[in-house]
């Protein structure tokens, strides 16, 4: 009884030291996390240790007198001392079956921990080894962790009589997240949470389970301060990348500015809004800090890909492959870099090599997903995006990448609703609402392709495509003042960017608001379009012949029509069908020069 209550006040300390949701005490905070690194480290979770060890580096070092004590040990502790010193050598060098076989009887929560914890691992190791040999990598394995049930049972029992500590807890949920038994693990990664609110590694399980914003309001969350990291972190992946940014910010200013955790976070915020220059000045700030660091190097060779930037991209993968060519991250940006060189079955290969390093790596998943798409290998590329969908379904570009294999395929209500899917995770990325307008198209929903066109436009078109899309669309439907609405704010769009003019629908745009100023009788107008289609290969006959054709008319004394006015404003009909109607500027040509 004495023993029980020596470890009741002990975990209700640490709980006490972490609640509270201020930063003011930054001292109380360090040694919170040196504590909890230790008992981490102690119980073999090497990266909830590591977390919190880089976060408690971010602070000023404490003096000598200001050092947390050791951990108070319980006489169940003293009575296995030995067992749980010679398993956790053995747990160390990987050796689980060994280290569970000489922990079997102990009694203290500590020695009891490694015990289910090195079974759990022991059968997850088991599990793999057993995937690489007898599959290839797009199989679905049918491999099963053998130990989990038998730990399950176990745990169970433990949790009803109210005997497992906040590690235990955590334990317990990855068992039952094992089993896909979701509803009972986040029950008990919040129970987890609560009883020790300092242990990273439960927040970051709970993230992978919550789905979207309203499943987060429903938790009943400690107020301690790791609630602001796990805040910032869950944003992240829910892509409410700018409350993210907002959190990671205020913990920047509470005192967390060296924190490298912290800025390769914001680095990876950034990559996902698409603001690329950003997240690579943060990237090669961090690369500066911490030269050594694999972690989201993938997602920075991600965005050095996406530049085209080989040069760079080639100098990371080589220096990558010195510190560590057997990570996964390594193989990932290895890949990326044989990818931009367009041989795409080397990249592939170096995805395979990831993925049997950790079947588990989403953004390996997916970056094959893409190169078999390269390859025109569909099946293999559907499979690729299922595997990455099934390890995280938030994961948007899997579904994006599934909607674009079965476009290939020509069978385009799956399309719909795997870019649907992909839209609902990314509602304002304006490449899903091209795709789902393409769709709509393709199905004859016009209607609703029109809604698609003009909300990516609204929300900021990357590709500058929607606005022809819906042009051409009115122009379908023989809506030709709505088609030369959106052309001369396409054109416009274009030129304000100051972007170099390759877009191959910027001549169609003039060929189309040529010949229908032309058939306004609007000469000066169509004069005007018709020479700038001049400037173009594909245009310039048409743009010769319709010049001569206002010339002559001209010479007859045909005027320049005065009834019809240029189409400057959208008119009605187009919000009638639901599309936003937005002001638009007259099309000043003079300013416009290819």
């Amino acid at each position: 009884a004495v023993i029980g209550q020596a470890r009741a006040m002990a975990a209700a300390a640490m709980v006490a030291a972490a609640s509270g949701g201020d930063f003011s005490d930054l001292r109380e905070i360090k040694k919170q996390l040196l504590s909890v690194a230790e008992r981490s480290r102690e119980r073999g979770l090497q990266h909830s240790g590591k977390w919190a060890a880089e976060l408690a580096f971010a602070l000023e070092p404490l003096p000598l007198s200001e050092l947390p004590p050791p951990p108070v040990l319980t006489e169940e502790d003293a009575r296995d001392l030995d067992a749980y010193t010679l398993a956790k050598s053995y747990f160390d060098l990987k050796e689980y079956d060994r280290a569970a076989y000489f922990l079997q009887g102990c009694k203290s929560q500590k020695a009891y921990f490694l015990y289910m914890y090195s079974r759990y691992l022991s059968g997850e190791k088991k599990k793999d080894d057993e995937t690489v040999d007898s599959l290839g990598p797009l199989e679905k394995g049918q491999v099963k962790n053998e130990a989990l049930r038998e730990l399950r049972v176990e745990l169970s029992k433990k949790h009803k009589a109210q005997e497992l500590d906040g590690f235990g807890l955590y334990l317990y949920g990855v068992v039952l997240r094992k089993l896909d038994l979701v509803k009972e693990a986040i029950d008990v990664f919040v129970e987890a949470a609560h009883a020790l609110p300092l242990h990273w590694g439960a927040w970051l399980e709970l993230c992978n389970l919550i789905t979207d914003k309203e499943m987060l309001k429903f938790l009943s969350l400690p107020d301690t301060w790791m609630k602001e990291f796990f805040l910032a972190h869950i944003y992240t992946e829910l892509q409410l990348i700018e409350e993210a940014l907002q959190k990671y910010q205020s913990l920047i200013d509470a005192g967390f500015s060296k924190s490298t955790y912290i800025i390769s976070q914001i680095a990876v915020a950034y990559h996902n809004i698409r603001d690329i220059d950003k997240a690579l000045s943060i990237f090669n700030e961090l690369r500066k800090q911490d030269p050594y660091r694999i972690e989201n190097m993938d997602t920075f060779s991600n965005l050095l890909y996406v530049r085209s930037m080989k040069p760079e991209l080639s100098y990371l993968a080589h220096n990558l492959c010195e510190i560590d060519k057997y990570r996964v991250e390594t193989c990932c940006v290895i890949g990326n870099y044989y990818s931009l060189r367009s041989q795409h079955e080397k990249a592939a290969l170096y995805f395979q090599r990831a993925l049997k390093l950790n079947p588990r790596y989403l953004g390996a998943w997916t970056l094959m997903g893409h190169e078999y798409m390269e390859m025109k290998n569909t099946s293999a590329a559907i499979q690729a995006y299922r595997h990455a969908i099934e390890v995280n379904k938030r994961d948007y570009r899997a579904w994006y990448g599934l909607g674009q294999t079965y476009e290939i395929l020509k069978m385009p209500f799956y399309c719909l609703y795997y870019y649907r899917r992909a839209h609902q995770l990314r509602p304002n990325d304006s490449r899903m609402l091209v795709a789902l307008g393409e769709c709509y198209e393709k199905l004859n929903q016009l209607v609703e392709a029109k809604k698609c066109y003009w909300r990516a436009y609204a929300v900021g078109d990357v590709e500058k495509m929607a606005l022809v899309k819906l042009a051409k669309l009115h122009e379908q439907l023989n809506e030709s003042e709505q088609a030369a609405q959106c052309y001369i704010k396409y054109i416009q769009d274009i030129y304000s960017c100051g972007e170099v003019v390759e877009h191959l629908e910027v001549s169609t745009a003039f060929r189309y608001l040529a010949q229908y100023y032309f058939k306004c009788k609007l000469w000066d107008e169509a004069s005007a379009c018709a020479q700038k289609c001049c400037a173009f290969n594909d245009t310039r006959e048409e743009g010769k012949a319709l010049l001569r054709q206002i010339l002559q008319l001209r010479n007859q004394g045909e005027t320049s029509s005065t009834d019809v006015a240029a189409p400057f404003f959208l008119p009605a009909s187009l919000s009638a069908s639901n599309t936003p109607t937005r002001h638009v500027s007259p099309l000043n040509l003079s300013s416009v020069t290819p």
